[in-house]
């Protein structure tokens, strides 16, 4: 039987299935824990992952992922979700990180407004479908397919129209180089 059908029949609670399940994928899972948990967590966590294919394996879909993929899956977000709960330092106060930023220094404040009043003399020279896929990808945090769904373009064009507008940004933002003399 493959690892598609044996998820399927852990959806209907066949605890038949469940245990060759775990059979097949359970050294594997737990090898894939202990190369970055300690090891009495890595058992802790594979016990915790099939828990949970056990609780979400109605939600398995085989048109999307292999069985395996999907079983990884679990797995690598339970040992993210161990080193989270178990790797977390408290602040440190005094850290530099935590210390508020001085003030700017006079000149740096006016480069740097100056910087951004021709970015954005660039951004608005740029063509109207070069600007629009740089603010979605750049500024709205959308992925490039997100971008290109929403504009109703095909991905290649998404693409091919925002390495457009970043040659044009780098070639309008990028001092020339010192001459010689």
């Amino acid at each position: 039987m493959d690892d598609s059908t044996l998820v399927c029949r852990v959806a209907d609670r066949d605890a038949d299935a469940f245990a060759e399940l775990f059979q097949r994928f359970g050294p594997r899972v737990k090898g894939l824990l202990a190369r970055s948990l300690p090891a009495s967590l890595a058992d802790e966590v594979a016990q915790e992952v099939f828990v949970r294919i056990w609780r979400k394996a109605h939600a398995y879909d085989p048109s999307r992922a292999a069985a395996s993929t999907w079983i990884f899956t679990i797995a690598r977000n339970a040992r993210v979700d161990a080193l989270r709960r178990t790797g977390r330092a408290s602040p440190d106060p005094t850290d530099p990180v935590w210390v508020p930023a001085g003030t700017e220094a006079p000149d740096a404040a006016v480069a740097r407004r100056e910087g951004l009043a021709q970015l954005h003399d660039v951004l608005e020279d740029l063509p109207a479908p070069q600007r629009e896929i740089l603010q979605r990808t750049y500024l709205r945090g959308e992925t490039l397919r997100q971008a290109a769904e929403a504009m109703q373009i095909p991905l290649g064009t998404a693409k091919s129209r925002l390495r457009l507008a970043l040659q044009r940004l780098r070639s309008t933002l990028t001092p020339p180089p010192p001459t010689q003399g």
